[in-house]
């Protein structure tokens, strides 16, 4: 019986030979997170085993969160403790990670250009914001939106499209999952938020103590930043509510 792949083509060979790398990074430094096996290394693609399954919803929201903490935790024990946020980092073996600043520095500018920020007060208060949470333990971000997260029918969580990694602050990504979940599904309580960052900081702080210190405030400003960064992508992609959402009941998920 014939094993079903997927292939995945890049504009060259060095953008392909970066999503390899980034690949066998996180396979290496961030265990937890379950892979797609790389089967074949092509010129400008890559193939991978194809995983039967289904997005991430919102009811995988604590597990998910629980995966990234460990991800996380697991990577600054291994390779992340040096990295500083601001700055672009090449590994020993040539990994290169973005920086954590200089994109979403250039982001923000593009979105006040966009109409998506109301003027140069807006952009000016969420480059603060940015530069403000640029503190604290490096982790990586990988882009955690739901369609990132394969389940499969047994319930196993394999994470793909894992091409571009950047430095982060810890708990960064997992404000991206939240962002994006509201986005694709609506609201998220308080309460789910909360519990969601209660097993985030757990599962990070079994690696450190360290680690499991992202408040709810800092998250917040995590997801502000997120809301004005995935503006753009509001109906599209299957991002069909708006942030920030109609307020939740305290209590409902």
């Amino acid at each position: 019986m014939s094993v079903r792949q997927f292939t995945k083509h890049y504009g060259t060979p060095r953008q392909m030979a970066s999503a390899a790398r980034h690949h066998a990074w996180l396979a290496e430094h961030a265990q937890p997170l379950r892979l797609p096996t790389l089967t074949v290394v092509g010129p400008t693609s890559l193939t991978y085993e194809w995983i039967d399954g289904r997005a991430a919803r919102t009811e995988d929201l604590l597990p998910l969160a629980g995966l990234l903490g460990d991800a996380h935790g697991g990577a600054w024990t291994t390779d992340l403790r040096l990295p500083p946020l601001n700055r672009p980092h090449r590994f020993q073996d040539g990994i290169a990670f973005g920086d954590y600043i200089g994109p979403r520095q250039t982001a923000l500018r593009r979105r006040l250009e966009q109409g998506y920020l109301p003027d140069h007060i807006a952009l000016h208060a969420m480059l603060t914001l940015l530069e403000k949470s640029a503190e604290g333990p490096t982790a990586f971000y990988k882009d955690s939106n739901p369609r990132n997260f394969i389940i499969t029918e047994a319930g196993d969580i394999y994470t793909v499209d894992t091409d571009d990694l950047t430095l982060a602050p810890m708990g960064y990504d997992l404000a991206k999952l939240i962002t994006t979940l509201v986005l694709t599904y609506g609201p998220l309580s308080d309460p789910a938020i909360d519990t969601a960052l209660l097993v985030y900081n757990e599962a990070a702080e079994r690696h450190d103590p360290r680690l499991g210190t992202t408040d709810r405030e800092r998250l917040d400003d995590f997801l502000a930043l997120h809301a004005v960064l995935t503006a753009p992508y509001e109906g599209r992609n299957g991002y069909r509510y708006s942030w920030p959402p109609r307020p939740c009941p305290r209590g409902s998920a």
